[in-house]
């Protein structure tokens, strides 16, 4: 498995391997196929109360991270599978962050997914308080793929 940048990825993190004893050499080369919407999520945390239209809320922290089907694909990785994405990416900072994360980080395969010249990442704000939270998305569905990149 190689990023798009053409380097492998550091599958250290990747150490637990809950189903290495079953393992055989005809098995498949992931556990999990995942496809879905990658969507930059940005979190924030610590707001006393909702946000009241026309002033500016203050949050006491924030955080970001792929959200969407990458939320199911890091927790798979994370328990030790072997865990392969498909998705489109946009061709922006969000997406190749998303990208970076995704493959370098969780050490998620991401052979199968694609950035999508001239569309761009979709994005979720979260909003936390009062032991709730609001979000507010935005995107464009993913377009359909190109018939030579449909496994099977």
């Amino acid at each position: 498995m190689t990023t798009r940048h053409g380097e492998r990825p550091d599958r250290a993190a990747a150490c637990l391997d809950p189903l290495a004893a079953l393992r055989t050499p005809a098995d498949p080369p992931c556990d999990v196929y995942l496809t879905g919407n990658v969507f930059l999520d940005i979190i924030f945390t610590g707001l006393d109360s909702a946000p009241v239209r026309g002033t500016e809320s203050w949050a006491r922290g924030m955080g970001s991270s792929p959200g969407g089907v990458a939320n199911m694909a890091t927790a798979l990785a994370r328990l030790g599978l072997r865990t392969s994405l498909a998705a489109a990416f946009g061709d922006d900072h969000y997406g190749e962050y998303c990208w970076d994360a995704l493959e370098q980080g969780e050490g998620i395969d991401l052979s199968l997914s694609r950035t999508v010249p001239g569309w761009h990442s979709s994005v979720t704000v979260s909003m936390a308080y009062e032991g709730e939270r609001t979000m507010v998305s935005h995107g464009h569905e993913a377009p359909a793929p190109a018939t030579d990149t449909v496994p099977g």
